[in-house]
């Protein structure tokens, strides 16, 4: 669980929270944060670090889209994050 706030000055935290016990999501958030992260705004920046306190395998249910996150600001980010890395994977 993020205790501090992370930002980007603090990238290589972010970095290192992204990385998680199974490789399905390393590959979804590794790349949101190097490419994505700086361009949200600070709300969202906090929104992606709250979603980074969440369980593995809550992560994959809603980044696999198995289920839906409870908290609509998590939704919309997971959202967001899947989207983000769409584009980026058909350039």
């Amino acid at each position: 669980m993020l205790k501090t706030s992370l930002n980007a000055s603090n990238k290589p935290r972010l970095r290192w929270a992204c990385r998680r016990g199974m490789l399905e999501l390393d590959v979804i958030l590794g790349p949101f944060v190097e490419h994505e992260y700086d361009g949200l705004n600070e709300a969202e920046q906090q929104i992606f670090e709250r979603l980074l306190e969440s369980d593995d395998p809550d992560l994959f249910a809603w980044l696999m889209r198995h289920q839906q996150a409870q908290v609509p600001e998590f939704q919309a980010m997971v959202e967001f994050i899947l989207e983000r890395n769409q584009i980026r994977n058909q350039r």
